[in-house]
């Protein structure tokens, strides 16, 4: 959530906080904005005590919300949070590792995404 209000311009974070930055992390928040940590499930049953939240795709669908439509910004696709495939350095040359990925870059694959997740989730492939 921090580094997408950073990139939004909201805030800015020390230089090397990375990924596990947190609040004490903020050395710039000119709107004075207040941060309130919760757990991702309770974000979209809070929203009515919030002024905004950062919730989880998985999080906003589950509760009826559309992140394409209900949302004030979204990540972008090239944000450090993309799902990606790993497998062990032994099997990375194995024939069901070229099939997987084959597969998982499919177009019924985009299309599912797209479907599924109400174009809220943006397929990096």
């Amino acid at each position: 959530m921090l580094l997408l209000l950073q990139s939004l311009g909201l805030i800015k974070l020390k230089e090397n906080a990375g990924l596990k930055a947190t609040p004490l992390d903020v050395v710039s928040n000119p709107k004075k904005l207040r941060f309130v940590e919760l757990d991702a499930a309770q974000l979209p049953r809070s929203l009515d005590d919030l002024d905004a939240s950062a919730i989880n795709t998985n999080f906003a669908i589950s509760a009826g919300l559309n992140p394409k439509t209900d949302s004030i910004a979204l990540e972008s696709a090239k944000n450090p949070y993309v799902n990606i495939l790993v497998v062990r350095d032994t099997d990375k040359d194995k024939a069901w590792v070229s099939k997987l990925i084959k597969a998982y870059h499919s177009d019924e694959v985009r299309k599912h995404i797209e479907t599924q997740f109400k174009g809220s989730v943006i397929p990096a492939f």
